[in-house]
């Protein structure tokens, strides 16, 4: 009883841990959205320059994705998340300064470093959470990290309009640090409940487990999915304003469909994914395709010919939350349980290759969307960029779909053969016995 109790307290620790990098992180990335597009423009910067700042995190997400995945094991999962989080919430205040920056070149370098600086401290604590909460919860990693995505959908909702409100009140600096504050004040309390786990050192990597077919395929879908959240940072805002003609305010408010159908979908996802494993690869299609129409309704596409109203993006906000939800929170277990079916050892080190490589994947969308975000939105328009970004989640969808179906038929196959090779051994044991 008393082992039982020690883990269990252990297990709250964690998921108050990772609680607070989920909704750090969120609030820190979303608060941009609203306002910076509009503040980095007065500052000489392009809308296709701004689509690479945005884009210029998930580049070094990825980076660091692969190296602290791979080395977890080594730096140590405590260390790194702790030491993530504080350089994080530094830099975050460092960022509310550059308004201080003479316009032009130098302060879209300084915009560049910062970000830079603040994407691999991120990836480090993102990393290390995402491994600490599966060696925490073994049985239950779906839903587990389905609930915390209620946290990073929570920092999503709050992180536009409490920017977009901060930003109108009191200026540019105040946002920013009062989040980094926030985080650096998150420091001390995870360096004291956070569990140490050990583990020994893997013999796999990164490149086999995505060599892997199925692996491949789902790291498809996570960039998908991360291209399509993305694309939305740089370009939504300044759609919204000039369609719309709302303040800074109410823009970030319609940003909150997304992110809060997102965090209430995400928590009952993980738990059906858990309770019946055989429902996520359908999940994972059904959730791509219906991604795929949300952004072709979010202009909407001209050749649809529908009127662009302020309801109707809301409405499709919700539905592409929810279908983010669905299509998202199966593949970390299922890229896990696919490991473990092709010999990789369970433990932390595997965690960590599985956890750095859905880190490293959502980056490269992550990196992707914003960035031809930007550069389309200057060229076509939102209705037509949106319209591209949704072929993306429709070729992503597809391509699953097709891989399980030939995985059924390819096992339906095997089933058969062995069935007929066992008549076989039976009518030749029974022949043996009757001579």
């Amino acid at each position: 009883m008393e082992t039982s109790r020690r883990l269990s307290r252990e297990q709250i620790f964690v998921l108050i841990s990772a609680a607070s990098i989920n909704l750090g992180s969120m609030m820190c990335y979303s608060i941009l959205g609203p306002f910076f597009p509009k503040e980095a423009e007065k500052k000489g910067a392009s809308n296709t320059v701004i689509g690479t700042i945005f884009g210029c995190y998930a580049l070094f997400d990825f980076l660091a994705s692969l190296v602290f995945g791979k080395y977890l094991v080594h730096i140590g999962a405590k260390f790194m998340f702790v030491a993530g989080m504080f350089v994080s919430g530094a830099v975050t205040v460092l960022f509310g300064l550059l308004d201080q920056v003479p316009e032009g070149p130098v302060f879209i370098a300084m915009c560049f470093l910062l970000r830079i600086t603040d994407a691999i401290s991120f990836e480090a604590a993102i990393t290390a959470s995402s491994s600490i909460v599966a060696k925490a919860f073994p049985n239950n990693v779906a839903t587990v990290l389905g609930s915390l995505e209620t946290f990073s959908g929570l920092g999503l909702v709050l992180g536009p309009p409490l920017g977009g409100f901060l930003y109108q009140s009191f200026g540019y600096e105040v946002p920013f640090i009062f989040l980094g504050c926030i985080v650096l004040l998150m420091v001390p309390l995870n360096m004291c409940i956070l569990p140490n786990y050990e583990s020994d050192k893997g013999k796999h990597s990164f490149w086999k487990l995505i060599t892997l077919p199925k692996v491949a395929f789902l790291s498809f879908v996570i960039t998908s999915f991360s291209s399509c959240f993305g694309f939305l940072d740089p370009t939504l805002s300044l759609f919204v304003l000039e369609k719309f003609n709302l303040p800074a305010g109410y823009v970030g408010l319609v940003f909150l469909g997304l992110a809060l159908s997102y965090a209430i979908s995400s928590p009952l996802v993980g738990l059906l994914s858990d309770k019946m494993p055989h429902l996520r690869k359908w999940l994972l299609v059904f959730g791509n395709l219906t991604l795929a129409g949300c952004y072709m309704l979010l202009g909407p596409a001209p050749f649809l010919h529908i009127k662009s109203q302020l309801w109707l993006l809301v409405l499709i906000l919700v539905i592409n939350g929810i279908s983010a939800g669905i299509g998202l929170i199966p593949t970390f277990p299922e890229i896990l349980s696919c490991a473990h079916e092709n010999g990789f050892e369970e433990g932390l080190s595997t965690l960590g290759l599985v956890s750095g490589l859905f880190g490293a994947m959502w980056s490269v969308g992550a990196f992707v969307g914003p960035t031809l975000g930007g550069f389309l939105y200057e060229k076509i328009g939102f209705e037509w960029a949106a319209a591209l970004q949704g072929l993306w989640a429709l070729t992503s969808g597809l391509a699953m779909g097709l891989f399980y179906l030939l995985e059924h038929l390819r096992r339906r196959r095997r089933s058969e053969l062995q069935n007929i090779l066992g008549t076989e051994e039976e009518r030749t044991a029974l022949l043996s016995d009757e001579r």
